[in-house]
């Protein structure tokens, strides 16, 4: 049985929490706290194999927690509940970079937690979050320099590698738990020329992923943005799939452009990748670039071999040791579909020399 701290200073909210989590027989609630400070307290005594965190509470804030437990060295599995707010979508971005491994969106009225939807979600993540690698690194925009010099090195390592790509090709990015995280370490050190628009599906509900394209925008040359339905996508650009729905690139005119559908939920996700990988099978397509990342599931794997029996593509998956949650990627290995299996430092440069730049 899995042991979980539950941290949230309304007691109403850690008590219908630590009922949903005790209604599963895997895991059980050990310990309880009302802020940060008395969490702190616990977790220099005790190991658990997940936490729940809130984010506002006296004392110390969920941020300031997760910021004690990096500067001591506490390693902690942490699950931040977080508002849909922007405001809240920043504060999670924020907590993730921090250490946190996933979070979930906690209604406003305790009573909404048993809809089916909070409750299901949250036993979802912490089965996840259980298995997954604790780790802490934080990446800001004082970082940007150094990426900037990275992204330099990796061009002109692919301009001297005289490959001359004319294919109309695309990157196609999808990733999970852990995923924002590791985004941080490789679309920041993509280059603005790069010779093809990337699409990435990462499985953040609607209100977080507009959030995660400004983050993302503000570390490195090549520019990201949320994706917009009917937007033409252009080469040397991040498009970030909308939360809530799924991503499809639709062929137009010899142009892409992204398409929503409102599709129900598939591998119990929205947006799911897979709906992404099976679109670029029916369009203008030449070569594909895919990339698997860390990420609890399977999703991915059976779009990219309905992609792989139709056009020329090319797969990237994370490895193990690198992944905070090996599932996306080991599902797309095992299938058979992988081409190379890289760190997660690796991937930015496999995407640079397989797709080159302008």
């Amino acid at each position: 049985m899995k042991n979980l701290l539950v941290v949230d200073d309304s007691a109403l909210m850690r008590r219908v929490i630590c009922d949903i989590i005790n209604a599963d027989v895997r895991f059980r609630v050990s310990d309880r706290a009302t802020n940060g400070l008395e969490a702190l307290e616990l977790l220099k005594r005790n190991t658990y194999d997940a936490v729940i965190l809130d984010v506002n509470m006296p004392k110390m804030t969920g941020l300031e927690l997760l910021k004690e437990l990096r500067d001591r060295k506490i390693p902690a599995r942490v699950i931040m509940a977080s508002t849909d707010t922007k405001e809240g979508a920043k504060t999670t971005l924020d907590a993730l970079s921090l250490g946190a491994i996933d979070f979930i969106h906690k209604p406003e009225n305790p009573g909404d937690c048993r809809n089916g939807v909070f409750d299901k979600g949250l036993i979802r993540i912490i089965e996840a979050v259980c298995e997954s690698k604790a780790s802490n690194f934080v990446v800001t925009p004082s970082d940007r320099k150094s990426m900037g010099e990275v992204t330099q090195k990796l061009v002109e390592l692919a301009s001297r590698s005289h490959k001359v790509i004319r294919d109309r090709q695309i990157v196609a990015i999808a990733s999970s738990t852990g995923g924002p995280k590791a985004l941080q370490e490789v679309i920041p050190l993509l280059p603005a020329s790069l010779k093809a628009p990337v699409v990435v599906v990462q499985h953040m509900p609607a209100g977080f992923t507009a959030s995660l394209a400004e983050r993302l925008d503000s570390l490195g040359e090549i520019s990201v943005t949320e994706a917009k339905d009917g937007e033409t996508l252009q080469s040397g650009h991040v498009y970030i799939a909308m939360g809530g729905k799924h991503l499809n690139v639709d062929s137009v005119g010899g142009s892409y452009r992204i398409r929503y559908s409102d599709e129900p939920t598939r591998e119990g996700v929205k947006p799911c990748a897979n709906y992404m990988y099976e679109s670029l099978a029916e369009g203008i397509t030449d070569r594909a670039v895919c990339v698997v990342m860390t990420g609890m599931g399977a999703d991915g794997t059976k779009g990219i071999r309905y992609l792989k029996e139709h056009k020329k593509t090319f797969v990237i998956t994370q490895d193990e040791d690198s992944c905070t949650v090996y599932g996306m990627p080991k599902s797309a290995f095992n299938a058979g579909l992988s081409d190379i299996v890289v760190s997660l430092k690796q991937i930015a440069q496999e995407i640079i020399m397989n797709v080159g730049v302008m």
